[in-house]
């Protein structure tokens, strides 16, 4: 999956990025399972950018919250 920039990421709805915070930790949940039993070779640098697209995601979350607009 390709990283998401905050530009497209604000074009979504917050359906769009309930949906879309759920495939990246389910994603996550993988890597680190993979990465615990030693298989995680070439995709060892992926957690990183699950982790800040997951932050990415919380933040527009909040920000929406925040502002009253959802």
């Amino acid at each position: 999956m390709a990283r998401n920039k905050t530009k497209t990421l604000r074009e979504y709805n917050d359906n769009d990025l309930r949906e879309k915070l759920h495939d990246l930790k389910v994603d996550l949940a993988k890597l680190r399972s993979e990465g615990s039993k030693g298989t995680l070779k070439k995709e060892a640098g992926v957690i990183r950018w699950k982790r800040r697209d997951i932050a990415r995601v919380l933040t527009l979350l909040n920000e929406r919250s925040i502002r009253g607009i959802r």
